[in-house]
C-alpha cells in the first residue's frame, strides 16, 4: 500500500504532528509526504530527512502559499491515483483538508485514527474518548486523520527521501487569504510541550489567572493550558484551551490547577505520561485520572510550590 501524507509546515518548519503522522503511514505502507506552500524548498528539505520516507512530492505555488483547503484538496486527489490511503494530522488545517479530500474522492473519512490495526481497520475515540471503536472500511482509497498524541514521532533526521516536484492544480478561486492573527509567546507552542500547567474557572479571574499560573509555567519552562470553562469566562485566550473542543495534549506532565475534570477535558489531556492535580474538592473527577493529587487551597499551595521551585 502507497500512502500519501500532508506535511504540515509553517513555511520554513516541519510542524511536530507531522511527525506522528508519518509514523501512523508506516504501519499502512510506503510513505511519500506531500509539500504544499510557495517558497518551501527548506521544508521539503527537512521533511526528506524524515526517518521512513521514500519520497517527497513539493507543490510550489502561491495558490498554496496559505494552506487554503479549497486549494489544497483538489491537489491531494490528483496525487491519489497512484495511491491508496491519505493521512493528515488531525490539526485544524488537516482537519479541514481531509474531509474535502474524502467528498472529491466519494469515500468515507475516519477520523483521529488511534492505532492501524490492520490494512483497513482503525481505531478511533467515540463518546469524548470514554470508548474506543474498531472501524473497518471497505472503500478503495482511506482518508485518515491521525490524533499525533497516540503515536510516537518519527524521527526528523537520519531520511534520504527523494524530492520531486509536482504539477500545481492552480487556485480554484473560491476562498482567499485574508489575514491572520497569530498569538506570539516565548512559552513553548502547547500541542509540543513535555510540560503543561493548565488552570480552570476555580481561579476565578483573567488577573488571577496570569498571577498564579504563569509564573509557575515559567518556573517549569512549561506551556500555559486552560479548561473550557476558564476560557469560557474569559480567564485566558481560546488558543490555551485544553479539551474535546480545544487542543488533544499529551505531554510528559500535565499540571491541573483549579479544573474539576469534566469529560470534555479529560477527552484532551487524558493520555498524558504524569497528571498532577490540585483542587480543594477531594472529589473532584480529576483526581480519578491523577496520578498525583493534592487537595488544598490553589491560592496557597500554586504561589508555595512556585516559590519552591
Amino acid at each position: 500500500m502507497k500512502t500519501l501524507v500532508w506535511v504540515e509546515h509553517d513555511g520554513q518548519s516541519v510542524k511536530d504532528a507531522t511527525y506522528a503522522t508519518v509514523t501512523a503511514a508506516a504501519k499502512l505502507g510506503e510513505v511519500e509526504l506531500l509539500v504544499a506552500g510557495q517558497g518551501v524548498d527548506g521544508v521539503a528539505q527537512a521533511a526528506a530527512q524524515i526517518v521512513g520516507v521514500t519520497k517527497v512530492l513539493v507543490a510550489d505555488d502561491a495558490a498554496y502559499a496559505h494552506n487554503l483547503a479549497e486549494n489544497v484538496a483538489p491537489l491531494v486527489v490528483e496525487l491519489m491515483g497512484s495511491h491508496d490511503a491519505f493521512l493528515a494530522p488531525a490539526t485544524t488545517t488537516g482537519k479541514n483538508i481531509a474531509p474535502r479530500v474524502a467528498a472529491l474522492l466519494d469515500v468515507m473519512q475516519i477520523s483521529e485514527i488511534l492505532s492501524v490495526e490492520g490494512p483497513d481497520s482503525f481505531t478511533r475515540p467515540i463518546y469524548a474518548g470514554n470508548a474506543i471503536a474498531t472501524v473497518k472500511t471497505s472503500d478503495p482509497k482511506l482518508v485518515l486523520t491521525v490524533r499525533g498524541t497516540a503515536f510516537d514521532k518519527a524521527a526528523a533526521t537520519g531520511g534520504s527521501a527523494t524530492v520531486e516536484a509536482v504539477a500545481s492544480t492552480g487556485d480554484k478561486g473560491v476562498s482567499s487569504f485574508v489575514g491572520a492573527e497569530i498569538a506570539a509567546s516565548e512559552r513553548p507552542e502547547l500541542t509540543s510541550a513535555k510540560i503543561i500547567v493548565s488552570g480552570g474557572r476555580a481561579l476565578g479571574s483573567e488577573e488571577q489567572f496570569h498571577a498564579l499560573i504563569d509564573p509557575l509555567a515559567d518556573k517549569l519552562n512549561a506551556a500555559v493550558g486552560a479548561s473550557r470553562a476558564a476560557v469560557d469566562a474569559g480567564y485566558a485566550p481560546n488558543d490555551y484551551q485544553v479539551g474535546q473542543t480545544g487542543k488533544i495534549v499529551a505531554p510528559e506532565v500535565y499540571i491541573a490547577v483549579g479544573i474539576s475534570g469534566a469529560i470534555q477535558h479529560l477527552a484532551g489531556m487524558k493520555d498524558s505520561k504524569v497528571i498532577v492535580a490540585i483542587n480543594k474538592d477531594e472529589d473532584a473527577p480529576i483526581f480519578q485520572v491523577a496520578d498525583v493529587g493534592l487537595v488544598g487551597d490553589l491560592f496557597n499551595v500554586v504561589p508555595e510550590l512556585t516559590a519552591k521551585l
